[in-house]
């Protein structure tokens, strides 16, 4: 019996691993490189809002000189100047696009501001989809905003919504008081408890907002006003790049590593550079010839010391 129990143990006992290789059984996935046209994508949630308030920003560096513009009597159908900024003895305009009103100066006259900052509010009048936007997202977005993609929930969709003005978050907007009149009304004019005139300034300043991303429905798109809304917001292209599934991959902030999966079965850990990812594949810009075989999943990195908020790539470790 002890004999018997000896030699079962010892038919049945475990072969010592080879160094490299993977145990007898192990079921490895490995996936080849392939090419492809990739959009990076942001997915925003937003609500249809009546007449929201979106920003103008300054095109330069330089000083904004603002202008008195008059309170809108109707919807505007051209653009309205309200501002120019000087850089280098040269003026670029600021206007509110037709469609929408002068909502407050967002600086004071003649102040010296940077390129990109918000320096005008304007109020959209209508139905526009409004959707917030966190930190991390702002720096996905912000400089490289691109076509933008609407779905009303239970509601008309996709359709393509038109950006306005900036994401950046606005301060409170202010509206001068216009200058007082030096003549005198003449003895015809309007009398006593008339309405008012249509220099008069009796328009709301703009209220602060937060991070957010303001854009319109194309016309015959019927929308209601706090319908929850979803937005698609595609911020780069790439044409005819090569990639591999994100959970290959181990990394991020535009470097990784990969494991290549050789003829013997054994792994070679091989750093890459990454670029697009859409969630399900990330662009690999460099560190791959794109013949190999990938293993799924990719290596495992110990875990490092957060060094800043997640920009929006890489694969497996972030």
């Amino acid at each position: 019996m002890v004999l018997a129990a000896a030699a079962a143990c010892t038919s049945s006992g475990e072969k010592k691993a080879t160094p490299g290789m993977e145990p007898r059984g192990t079921t490895m996935t490995t996936t080849k490189p392939v090419r492809q046209n990739l959009d990076n994508k942001v997915s925003l949630t937003g609500k249809v809002t009546v007449n929201p308030v979106f920003g103008l920003v300054s095109p330069v560096a330089g000083q904004v000189r603002y202008l008195d513009v008059p309170t809108a009597q109707g919807t505007p159908t051209k653009p309205t100047r309200v501002a120019t900024v000087w850089a280098n003895g040269k003026p670029s305009n600021i206007e509110v696009p037709a469609g929408a009103t002068f909502a407050g100066r967002l600086a004071d006259d003649k102040a010296t501001v940077p390129v990109g900052m918000p320096v005008a509010s304007a109020r959209f009048v209508g139905y526009g989809i409004v959707a917030e936007i966190d930190g991390a997202q702002a720096y996905r977005i912000s400089d490289a905003l691109g076509s933008v993609q609407a779905q009303i929930k239970n509601g008309p969709g996709p359709f393509a919504c038109s950006v306005l003005g900036t994401i950046a978050a606005l301060p409170a907007g202010t509206i001068p008081e216009p200058p007082a009149p030096t003549a005198k009304p003449p003895a015809s004019g309007p009398p006593m408890g008339a309405p008012s005139s249509p220099d008069r300034r009796d328009t709301e300043p703009s209220t602060p907002t937060g991070l957010r991303l303001v854009c319109t429905a194309p016309p015959g798109v019927k929308l209601i006003n706090g319908v929850d809304a979803t937005l698609q917001v595609v911020t780069e292209k790439a044409t005819n790049v090569l990639t591999v599934p994100v959970e290959a991959v181990a990394g991020s902030q535009g470097k990784g590593k990969v494991d290549i999966v050789k003829a013997d079965n054994t792994r070679e850990t091989r750093d890459v550079e990454l670029g697009l990812t859409d969630g399900k594949v990330v662009e690999i810009r460099s560190g791959l010839t794109g013949e190999e075989s990938i293993a799924v999943p990719g290596p495992n990195l110990p875990p490092g010391t957060s060094e800043g908020g997640p920009n929006g790539k890489g694969g497996k470790g972030q």
